[in-house]
């Protein structure tokens, strides 16, 4: 798979530069996604539990507490191994794909070396359900890998493909399946309809990364969404309901703030200080002096004495406000 030129890894995610000579900027539309935390908890349990069951060790490790350790800890990882080894292949498949889309619109492109890394893995089934699905669904494409901004709400991205199909222009996304115990592929995750959506609200396209060119997004019309799950017994294809677009753009929207305050408070600096406990009791003719002492422990001024004065009723000066 192309990986994209504008795009970095940095400590706030994945970001994308205006052109090859220039810093990161905004978000990239996966990482503004990813703010909304899935709890894995319970699969990388059931992995690492697995992994030690399915471990050829076990037997003889049963009794040696240091050997149970080692298979322990081996196995620990094996969530990280798993999915590891799942990008790797969808990179593979996606690969795959596009050098497909690039046959297809005349350009360079390396099908016959994608294909052939898919059947040295193993994995010669995911090319094979993707040309009867490339066939079945008479796909004309129109743009591979385009690499798309929208500065209004602050982010960038690339979308697998903008292709015609049965006359319509569709949004493309592809995701690499498993096959579940039924021999079918498994479901897609609803959240490849806020992607699409993103992609959709685009207002620039990628012209040339080195020279940092862009042009108006001609594609911001399209009549079809579709997330492709791309499995080895099948294809499945699924279109974004219309209807919904509205909400998942504004979730969109909302977790794109989350990221911007997300940043705003890892620049503050640190959330929390250590203080210590108040000055000891003192006789009551030494009670003003206390007051300032209170004041001087805990940052402040010393509270004003009184009812009804001015500095009471006014609240307080720096109240945060949302």
């Amino acid at each position: 798979m192309t990986q994209p030129r504008l795009a970095h890894q940095t400590p706030s995610g994945r970001m994308y530069a205006r052109s090859l000579s220039g810093l990161p900027e905004v978000p990239s539309i996966t990482t503004v996604i990813g703010m909304e935390k899935t709890d894995l908890d319970g699969w990388i349990g059931w992995m690492a539990a697995d992994a030690v069951v399915k471990d050829e060790r076990l037997a003889q490790a049963v009794g040696s507490s240091a050997r149970l350790r080692e298979v322990a800890r081996q196995s620990a990882d094996a969530a990280a191994r798993f999915r590891d080894a799942a990008a790797e292949r969808g990179d593979r498949v996606h690969d795959y794909a596009e050098q497909v889309s690039r046959r297809a619109l005349g350009q360079p492109h390396t099908m016959a070396e994608a294909r052939a890394a898919l059947i040295e893995h193993g994995e010669g089934a995911y090319a094979d359900r993707f040309d009867e699905w490339w066939d079945l669904y008479d796909v004309r494409p129109v743009a591979a890998e385009i690499t798309v901004w929208n500065h209004t709400v602050g982010y960038a991205g690339t979308l697998d493909l903008v292709a015609r199909i049965g006359g319509r222009l569709c949004l493309i996304d592809y995701k690499t399946k498993g096959t579940g115990r039924d021999g079918r592929v498994k479901a897609l995750d609803p959240k490849v309809v806020m992607q699409l959506t993103a992609g959709l609200k685009a207002e620039e396209s990628l012209v040339d990364a080195e020279a940092g060119t862009w042009e108006p997004w001609q594609h911001g019309a399209a009549e079809m969404l579709l997330g492709v799950a791309l499995g080895e017994t099948e294809v499945a294809v699924h279109q974004a309901n219309p209807a919904v677009l509205p909400r998942h753009w504004h979730k969109f929207w909302a977790l794109r703030q989350v990221w911007t305050h997300a940043q705003a408070v890892a620049d503050a600096g640190p959330a929390l200080r250590v203080i210590g406990p108040p000055p000891v009791a003192v006789p009551a003719a030494a009670a003003g002096g206390l007051e300032a002492a209170r004041a001087a422990a805990f940052g402040g001024a010393a509270e004003p004495t009184g009812t009804g004065s001015a500095a009471a009723e006014a609240g307080p000066a720096d109240r945060v406000t949302a």
